[in-house]
């Protein structure tokens, strides 16, 4: 019986802070548009800039070196 009331003020409590956040989100207007945002990811996104062209007669620049691959993360030992 002692638990009763302890826990019938505990759970008025819970609901009462439940029901205050529901209607502060209602009146913030969380809840104004719900069908926007479930069709926003269908949208193309803008298309990137491209990348300025180098002027005729410029030198290219010289290619990168791709970096040695490695075929194991283990360290190599080395037998003499």
């Amino acid at each position: 019986m002692e638990t009763i009331f302890v826990l019938l003020p505990l759970a008025v409590l819970i609901a009462g802070i439940a029901l205050a956040l529901f209607v502060w989100a209602a009146r913030s207007g969380q809840f104004d548009d719900l069908e926007t945002p479930a069709v926003r990811m269908l949208f193309d996104d803008e298309p990137a800039p491209a990348a300025p062209r180098p002027a005729l007669g410029a030198p290219a620049d010289p290619p990168t070196p791709n970096p040695p691959e490695t075929t194991s993360d283990a360290p190599t030992r080395r037998t003499e």
